[in-house]
């Protein structure tokens, strides 16, 4: 792999830690590039901080002490660059949202910490809420953003915070994607309000099974739903286009399903509906990926589980713009985890030094 471009990710990790955590020399004594070597540690060898270093203390510290949105704002300032790199407001995009969690072993107290049954030991879940590219056209399929969910969140506030944000960077957004978590009268009001396109797994209900029942198998019914949404003591009229389709066969599973999908399109919701859908799958991939860099945390802090969630999913950006042609994910975090660890060993190299000024991205 290309070291210097290899050297050149390090620099940009340097400077993630350093804008999420408001570090800079000579105010501190430990800063990024301190802090790197040890989340490269644990993110190659997918275990705990404390497993690798004696800085962890430090590193928790230190994010307690930071903004939690600091660290989403150093993320969009790498997407930022990217987005000049790419020359994605002049691209037509196509996005997906997804929740994705992570287990929870212990007391779980707070509104950090979602409960969970207490299966094989899992008594609660962090969350977080993930919109990602998914659009065939661009080939940098990555999260353009991630932020925490608490409980009792709101679904529109939350998916509308997100737009707001990675807005600036991208151009037309064709279609959002949505699994049926979604399938939400607020959010659907709300995003037709701001003319964002969307499409939404309905879940089932027994409403809905009785259109199904009355259809035939491999058929497609469309009908209009129009709803109302209760909104600061006020009532607000929406609609939604229902695509109801019977038996439709999936070549991936080799079984037949029922599907129902919410839209404010009409032309999604006629044709294709199922084919545009799948896209969305692939933000649950960009998951699988990024659990090979999983930093293993005890933590009950949503700061810190956040952070490293955030460092993660730069592994995996990273990753996808500039190595996944020439190496696998893996490859990439074993050769990027050894040059730091030569950089490290070797300070007085010049490629080694941290910067004091802004990094312009890779």
């Amino acid at each position: 792999m290309n070291r210097n471009r290899l050297v050149f990710s390090i620099g940009i990790l340097r400077h993630f830690i350093n804008d999420s955590l408001g570090l800079e020399k000579p105010k501190q004594s430990v800063t990024g590039f301190e802090l790197n070597e040890v989340l490269l540690d644990a993110a190659a060898y997918n275990t705990y901080v404390e497993t690798v270093s004696d800085k962890t203390d430090t590193l928790y510290l230190r994010i307690k002490e930071s903004i939690t949105s600091m660290t989403t704002y150093s993320y969009l300032d790498y997407i930022r660059r990217l987005s000049e790199k790419f020359d994605w407001k002049e691209k037509k995009f196509i996005l997906a949202f997804d929740y994705t969690d992570e287990n929870f072993y212990g007391d779980a107290q707070g509104f950090s910490i979602h409960g969970w049954t207490g299966k094989n030991g899992i008594t609660g879940k962090f969350k977080f809420l993930t919109c990602s590219i998914v659009s065939d056209e661009i080939p940098q399929k990555i999260p353009l953003i991630s932020i925490p969910i608490f409980m009792g969140h709101y679904k529109s506030k939350a998916v509308m915070y997100c737009l707001d944000r990675i807005k600036p960077y991208i151009g037309d957004i064709l279609l959002i994607l949505f699994d049926r978590g979604f399938y939400n009268k607020d959010l659907m009001y709300e995003l037709s309000k701001n003319g964002y396109r969307y499409l939404i797994f309905v879940p089932k209900s027994i409403d809905k099974k009785q259109i199904l029942k009355e259809m035939e198998s491999g058929k497609q019914r469309v009908f209009i739903h129009d709803f109302t949404v209760n909104k600061e003591s006020t009532k607000f009229e929406g609609k939604t286009y229902l695509s109801f389709l019977k038996k439709i066969y999936d070549p991936n599973s080799k079984k037949s399903y029922d599907w129902v999908f919410a839209t404010n399109v009409e032309e999604v919701a006629l044709k294709n509906t199922i084919q545009t859908y799948k896209k969305r799958w692939r933000i649950e991939t960009g998951y699988r990926v990024q659990d090979e860099a999983k930093i293993k945390c005890k933590s009950k802090e949503m700061k810190i589980r956040y952070f490293l969630f955030m460092y993660q999913q730069m592994l995996q950006t990273q990753w996808m713009c500039f190595y996944k042609e020439e190496a696998s994910f893996k490859k990439f975090l074993i050769e990027i985890h050894k040059t730091c660890k030569e950089i490290v060993a070797n300070p007085e190299k010049t490629y080694g030094k941290p910067r004091k000024s802004k990094s312009r991205g890779d």
